[in-house]
């Protein structure tokens, strides 16, 4: 008796195991906020999931611009199967790699501010970038980059690395897109309220959280989290006269990905209404799919610029190491 039990408990363990390693694992390259506990990764991997009867592992860097540079050191033996998180303004850098698939599937669901066509990145979100302050704290917000740096001396703000992170990319070219030639000039000016510059956008919004500086650069949206999780009104995104520069996050799978398939189906399901409805509430961005269920009603105050400004990526790709080179001669103190 006690041998067929054990006969009986082997097979089952055989069994079980065989069906372990049936079971695919797609590995996806993010940045750490969206892996977080309390970001959208959680609610992604079990919806995911259950559909698909695979594991879902979010690995987490820093910054998606970091998850890209590790992809790169890894090349053709990367664990990667996806990289989500680029933007825009990084996402031709990553495409001249040669490391991306096509991903094969149809975006016109998505519905964003700008056309979209491109065809190895699907965009699952998007946002402005903006300044987010206190109001309890600062009563009078700059309304343009002029006034920000005619702020008193003391008025600090916290930015991110360029070098490092999508939303610092994004300053910068938000300031090159309205000063142009005289960009090197502006930052100058704006150099001295510059608190810090922190790797990446976590960081920056945690000293901002924690009263070190006065204003952060992070999303027009961003507030949205303090009015629906905290139930607090105080927080709110500075509107700029000359506009606001936009993301648009992305997605895109690996050439040396084992799971292409899986890898594809994960993109379309990022256009899925269960997807885009996760965004809103765990990314704190917008969903780029008008969902049956709607934004949440913490989203529908918030200022919307009405005009999204973008750099042609190509232009970005040829432009940027020259323009992070002139940031950086700009702040040097």
């Amino acid at each position: 008796m006690k041998k067929i039990f054990i006969l009986a408990a082997t097979a089952l363990l055989a069994s079980m195991t065989l069906h372990a390693a049936d079971k695919p694992t797609l590995t996806i390259y993010t940045y750490d906020s969206f892996a977080a506990s309390w970001g959208p990764a959680p609610k992604i991997k079990e919806a995911f999931e259950k559909e698909n009867n695979c594991t879902l592992e979010f690995v987490p860097s820093s910054s998606a611009i970091g998850s890209l540079r590790k992809i790169q050191m890894e090349g053709a033996k990367t664990k990667a199967d996806i990289l989500l998180g680029l933007d825009t303004s990084i996402a031709q850098t990553a495409k001249e790699t040669g490391l991306f698939a096509k991903h094969g599937i149809d975006t016109s669901r998505a519905m964003l501010p700008t056309e979209w066509g491109d065809d190895s990145f699907v965009p699952f979100d998007y946002s402005y970038f903006a300044f987010v302050y206190d109001r309890n704290h600062t009563q009078k917000a700059p309304d343009s980059f002029e006034a920000l740096v005619a702020m008193p001396k003391d008025f600090k703000i916290v930015i991110q690395d360029p070098r490092s992170s999508t939303p610092g990319l994004g300053l910068l070219l938000w300031i090159k897109s309205i000063y142009g030639d005289k960009a090197a000039d502006y930052w100058k000016s704006l150099s001295p309220h510059i608190l810090t510059i922190t790797k990446g956008w976590s960081e920056a919004y945690g000293l901002f959280l924690k009263g070190e500086a006065d204003m952060v650069l992070s999303y027009t949206t961003s507030p949205a989290y303090h009015i629906i999780a905290e139930k607090k009104t105080n927080y709110l995104a500075a509107k700029f006269k000359e506009g606001h520069y936009g993301q648009i996050e992305v997605a895109a799978m690996l050439k040396s990905s084992q799971h292409k398939a899986l890898a594809q189906k994960f993109l379309q399901f990022m256009l899925s209404d269960t997807f885009q409805d996760i965004i809103p509430t765990t990314n704190w961005t917008y969903p780029v799919v008008k969902t049956k269920k709607g934004l949440p009603e913490g989203f529908l105050g918030l200022k919307v610029p009405s005009k999204m400004l973008l750099m042609d990526g190509k232009k970005v790709e040829k432009e940027r190491k020259s323009m992070i080179s002139e940031w950086l001669k700009a702040i040097a103190k």
